[in-house]
Protein backbone atom coordinates (compact mmCIF):
# COMPACT_ATOMS: atom_id res chain seq x y z
CA UNK A 1 0.00 0.00 0.00
CA UNK A 2 1.47 3.41 -1.28
CA UNK A 3 1.73 5.96 1.71
CA UNK A 4 0.96 9.21 0.83
CA UNK A 5 4.11 11.99 2.08
CA UNK A 6 2.91 14.86 4.02
CA UNK A 7 4.31 17.97 3.98
CA UNK A 8 6.69 18.84 7.52
CA UNK A 9 4.47 20.42 9.81
CA UNK A 10 4.77 23.99 11.31
CA UNK A 11 7.33 24.43 14.08
CA UNK A 12 6.03 24.88 17.44
CA UNK A 13 8.47 25.68 19.57
CA UNK A 14 8.12 27.66 22.44
CA UNK A 15 9.89 30.84 20.09
CA UNK A 16 7.16 30.51 17.68
CA UNK A 17 4.84 33.31 17.20
CA UNK A 18 1.68 34.16 15.35
CA UNK A 19 2.46 34.12 11.83
CA UNK A 20 0.35 37.17 11.16
CA UNK A 21 2.65 38.71 13.58
CA UNK A 22 6.15 37.40 12.46
CA UNK A 23 5.56 38.97 8.98
CA UNK A 24 4.21 42.33 10.19
CA UNK A 25 7.68 42.47 12.31
CA UNK A 26 9.46 41.35 9.41
CA UNK A 27 8.14 45.15 7.49
CA UNK A 28 6.27 42.72 5.14
CA UNK A 29 2.89 44.10 5.80
CA UNK A 30 0.69 45.24 8.67
CA UNK A 31 -1.50 42.07 10.67
CA UNK A 32 -4.06 43.31 9.01
CA UNK A 33 -2.63 42.85 5.61
CA UNK A 34 -1.08 39.50 6.28
CA UNK A 35 -4.25 38.23 7.62
CA UNK A 36 -5.66 39.23 4.59
CA UNK A 37 -3.00 37.05 2.77
CA UNK A 38 -3.41 34.26 4.69
CA UNK A 39 -7.08 33.98 4.32
CA UNK A 40 -6.73 34.35 0.47
CA UNK A 41 -4.70 31.33 0.39
CA UNK A 42 -0.76 33.20 -0.51
CA UNK A 43 0.70 32.05 2.33
CA UNK A 44 2.81 28.78 3.01
CA UNK A 45 4.78 27.65 5.18
CA UNK A 46 7.23 24.76 5.16
CA UNK A 47 5.46 23.71 2.27
CA UNK A 48 1.73 23.75 3.99
CA UNK A 49 -0.96 26.17 3.03
CA UNK A 50 -1.24 28.56 6.26
CA UNK A 51 -4.19 28.99 7.41
CA UNK A 52 -4.88 31.94 10.82
CA UNK A 53 -4.15 30.69 14.07
CA UNK A 54 -0.74 29.26 12.64
CA UNK A 55 2.69 29.88 14.13
CA UNK A 56 5.94 30.26 12.99
CA UNK A 57 9.31 31.33 13.47
CA UNK A 58 12.20 33.02 11.60
CA UNK A 59 13.50 29.63 10.52
CA UNK A 60 10.58 28.23 9.14
CA UNK A 61 10.52 28.33 4.93
CA UNK A 62 7.29 31.08 4.19
CA UNK A 63 6.19 31.65 1.00
CA UNK A 64 4.15 34.72 -0.24
CA UNK A 65 2.64 34.10 -3.47
CA UNK A 66 5.20 31.32 -4.41
CA UNK A 67 7.86 33.67 -3.50
CA UNK A 68 10.34 32.51 -0.59
CA UNK A 69 10.59 35.47 1.99
CA UNK A 70 13.60 36.64 4.03
CA UNK A 71 12.77 37.19 8.05
CA UNK A 72 14.85 39.40 10.61
CA UNK A 73 12.47 39.21 13.66
CA UNK A 74 15.19 40.41 15.98
CA UNK A 75 16.03 43.92 15.32
CA UNK A 76 19.39 45.48 15.66
CA UNK A 77 18.46 49.08 14.27
CA UNK A 78 15.26 50.88 14.95
CA UNK A 79 12.78 51.02 12.62
CA UNK A 80 12.22 53.85 9.36
CA UNK A 81 9.30 56.09 10.21
CA UNK A 82 8.70 59.11 8.42
CA UNK A 83 5.64 61.63 8.56
CA UNK A 84 4.57 62.62 5.02
CA UNK A 85 1.72 66.22 4.29
CA UNK A 86 -0.99 63.99 1.94
CA UNK A 87 -2.49 66.80 -0.43
CA UNK A 88 -6.40 66.33 -1.24
CA UNK A 89 -6.63 64.37 -4.45
CA UNK A 90 -4.48 61.75 -3.32
CA UNK A 91 -5.32 57.93 -2.51
CA UNK A 92 -3.89 56.15 0.51
CA UNK A 93 -3.16 52.85 -1.78
CA UNK A 94 -0.05 50.90 -3.82
CA UNK A 95 -2.21 50.69 -7.15
CA UNK A 96 -5.35 52.18 -8.11
CA UNK A 97 -7.41 50.84 -11.34
CA UNK A 98 -8.31 53.89 -12.35
CA UNK A 99 -4.53 55.43 -12.23
CA UNK A 100 -5.52 57.93 -9.54
CA UNK A 101 -2.42 59.71 -7.72
CA UNK A 102 -1.14 58.03 -4.89
CA UNK A 103 0.75 58.77 -1.75
CA UNK A 104 3.34 56.03 -2.32
CA UNK A 105 4.84 57.47 -5.58
CA UNK A 106 5.77 60.37 -3.58
CA UNK A 107 7.76 58.70 -0.95
CA UNK A 108 11.69 58.07 -0.73
CA UNK A 109 12.50 54.42 -1.10
CA UNK A 110 13.26 52.47 2.10
CA UNK A 111 16.36 51.30 3.31
CA UNK A 112 15.04 47.74 3.83
CA UNK A 113 11.35 46.81 3.82
CA UNK A 114 8.44 48.61 1.93
CA UNK A 115 6.00 51.18 3.76
CA UNK A 116 3.37 50.47 6.18
CA UNK A 117 1.08 52.84 6.19
CA UNK A 118 -0.38 54.07 9.63
CA UNK A 119 -4.18 54.37 8.90
CA UNK A 120 -5.62 55.72 5.97
CA UNK A 121 -7.16 59.38 4.91
CA UNK A 122 -10.01 59.51 2.25
CA UNK A 123 -9.21 61.18 -1.08
CA UNK A 124 -10.88 64.56 0.36
CA UNK A 125 -8.78 64.42 3.13
CA UNK A 126 -5.55 65.94 3.58
CA UNK A 127 -3.03 66.46 6.66
CA UNK A 128 -0.23 64.57 8.38
CA UNK A 129 -0.37 60.60 8.09
CA UNK A 130 2.86 58.21 9.16
CA UNK A 131 4.57 55.40 7.07
CA UNK A 132 6.95 52.93 8.80
CA UNK A 133 8.84 49.39 7.11
CA UNK A 134 7.55 47.70 10.82
CA UNK A 135 4.17 45.95 10.68
CA UNK A 136 4.12 45.16 14.45
CA UNK A 137 4.26 49.16 14.96
CA UNK A 138 2.12 50.01 12.38
CA UNK A 139 -0.43 47.75 14.03
CA UNK A 140 -0.12 49.06 17.22
CA UNK A 141 -0.68 52.73 16.42
CA UNK A 142 -3.66 51.39 14.57
CA UNK A 143 -5.22 49.53 16.80
CA UNK A 144 -8.33 50.11 18.81
CA UNK A 145 -6.94 49.90 21.97
CA UNK A 146 -3.82 51.38 21.58
CA UNK A 147 -6.17 54.64 21.83
CA UNK A 148 -3.89 56.66 19.84
CA UNK A 149 -5.06 60.11 19.61
CA UNK A 150 -5.99 61.64 16.33
CA UNK A 151 -6.65 65.34 15.94
CA UNK A 152 -8.48 67.13 13.06
CA UNK A 153 -9.07 70.38 11.87
CA UNK A 154 -12.96 70.73 10.25
CA UNK A 155 -14.11 73.56 8.20
CA UNK A 156 -17.95 74.06 8.42
CA UNK A 157 -19.94 75.94 6.52
CA UNK A 158 -23.09 77.93 8.02
CA UNK A 159 -24.37 78.02 11.34
CA UNK A 160 -24.49 75.06 13.60
CA UNK A 161 -27.49 73.38 15.28
CA UNK A 162 -28.76 74.01 18.51
CA UNK A 163 -26.66 71.90 20.99
CA UNK A 164 -24.32 70.27 18.70
CA UNK A 165 -21.01 70.30 20.19
CA UNK A 166 -22.32 68.83 23.12
CA UNK A 167 -24.14 65.55 20.70
CA UNK A 168 -20.30 65.73 19.18
CA UNK A 169 -18.67 64.87 22.59
CA UNK A 170 -20.95 62.80 24.31
CA UNK A 171 -22.09 60.80 21.40
CA UNK A 172 -23.78 60.06 18.25
CA UNK A 173 -25.23 56.65 17.09
CA UNK A 174 -24.02 55.58 13.41
CA UNK A 175 -24.47 53.18 11.82
CA UNK A 176 -21.09 50.93 12.88
CA UNK A 177 -21.99 51.95 16.51
CA UNK A 178 -21.93 54.66 19.18
CA UNK A 179 -19.36 57.68 18.19
CA UNK A 180 -17.74 60.78 19.64
CA UNK A 181 -15.45 62.96 19.90
CA UNK A 182 -13.00 63.52 22.82
CA UNK A 183 -12.91 67.09 22.99
CA UNK A 184 -14.30 69.96 20.03
CA UNK A 185 -12.34 73.17 20.02
CA UNK A 186 -13.71 76.31 18.48
CA UNK A 187 -11.17 78.01 16.64
CA UNK A 188 -13.06 81.06 15.15
CA UNK A 189 -14.11 82.36 11.51
CA UNK A 190 -18.21 82.53 10.52
CA UNK A 191 -20.24 81.75 7.55
CA UNK A 192 -18.34 79.64 4.88
CA UNK A 193 -15.00 79.77 7.25
CA UNK A 194 -15.58 78.48 11.23
CA UNK A 195 -13.17 76.32 11.82
CA UNK A 196 -12.84 73.41 14.48
CA UNK A 197 -10.78 71.59 16.19
CA UNK A 198 -11.32 67.99 17.41
CA UNK A 199 -9.83 65.01 18.58
CA UNK A 200 -10.41 61.14 18.89
CA UNK A 201 -8.73 58.28 19.72
CA UNK A 202 -10.06 55.45 16.68
CA UNK A 203 -9.79 55.29 13.08
CA UNK A 204 -13.09 53.91 11.66
CA UNK A 205 -13.91 54.64 8.24
CA UNK A 206 -14.31 58.59 7.65
CA UNK A 207 -15.75 59.30 11.19
CA UNK A 208 -15.11 62.66 11.42
CA UNK A 209 -16.65 63.31 8.64
CA UNK A 210 -19.59 60.97 9.61
CA UNK A 211 -20.30 62.51 12.99
CA UNK A 212 -20.15 66.18 11.93
CA UNK A 213 -22.70 65.11 8.94
CA UNK A 214 -24.60 62.96 11.40
CA UNK A 215 -25.04 66.69 13.57
CA UNK A 216 -26.62 67.89 11.16
CA UNK A 217 -23.31 69.77 9.62
CA UNK A 218 -21.93 70.38 6.29
CA UNK A 219 -18.26 69.35 6.45
CA UNK A 220 -16.27 71.48 3.47
CA UNK A 221 -12.40 70.77 4.67
CA UNK A 222 -10.97 68.28 6.46
CA UNK A 223 -7.04 68.49 8.05
CA UNK A 224 -5.30 66.10 10.49
CA UNK A 225 -3.31 67.83 12.11
CA UNK A 226 -1.30 65.50 14.91
CA UNK A 227 -1.10 61.73 15.01
CA UNK A 228 -0.08 60.44 18.46
CA UNK A 229 2.76 63.31 19.54
CA UNK A 230 3.76 64.11 15.80
CA UNK A 231 2.41 67.21 14.79
CA UNK A 232 1.62 68.48 11.10
CA UNK A 233 3.20 71.58 11.83
CA UNK A 234 3.83 74.84 9.20
CA UNK A 235 7.11 73.86 7.56
CA UNK A 236 6.21 70.00 6.13
CA UNK A 237 4.57 71.25 3.07
CA UNK A 238 2.02 69.46 1.10
CA UNK A 239 3.38 66.88 -0.89
CA UNK A 240 6.13 66.67 1.05
CA UNK A 241 7.63 63.85 3.73
CA UNK A 242 10.15 64.62 6.36
CA UNK A 243 12.04 61.56 9.19
CA UNK A 244 10.64 61.63 12.47
CA UNK A 245 13.10 62.95 15.01
CA UNK A 246 14.79 60.57 17.48
CA UNK A 247 12.55 62.50 20.55
CA UNK A 248 9.26 61.97 18.43
CA UNK A 249 10.36 57.96 17.30
CA UNK A 250 11.03 57.04 21.01
CA UNK A 251 7.70 58.76 22.29
CA UNK A 252 5.85 57.65 18.87
CA UNK A 253 6.99 53.82 19.75
CA UNK A 254 6.45 54.29 23.93
CA UNK A 255 3.02 55.63 22.86
CA UNK A 256 2.73 52.07 21.08
CA UNK A 257 4.24 50.22 23.75
CA UNK A 258 7.63 49.30 22.17
CA UNK A 259 11.04 50.53 23.32
CA UNK A 260 13.45 52.28 20.16
CA UNK A 261 14.30 48.30 19.37
CA UNK A 262 11.43 46.73 19.41
CA UNK A 263 11.06 45.10 22.87
CA UNK A 264 7.55 45.17 24.19
CA UNK A 265 7.20 47.24 27.32
CA UNK A 266 6.24 45.35 30.46
CA UNK A 267 2.34 45.72 30.84
CA UNK A 268 1.30 47.03 27.91
CA UNK A 269 -1.21 44.45 26.27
Amino acid sequence: MKHERRSPPLRTTEEAVRLQKLLAEAGLGSRREVERWIIEGRVRVNGNLAKLGDRATSTDRIRIDSRDVKLKRQRDTPPQIIAYHKPEGELVTRRDPEERATVFRRLPRPKDGRWIAVGRLDINTSGIILFTTDGELANRLMHPSGEIEREYAVRILGELPPNTLERLTTGIELEDGLAKFDRVSDQGGTGANHWFHVTLREGRNREVRRLWEAAGCTVSRLIRIRYGNIELGRRLFTGNWRPLTDDEQATLMGLAGLTVLGVRKPGFK
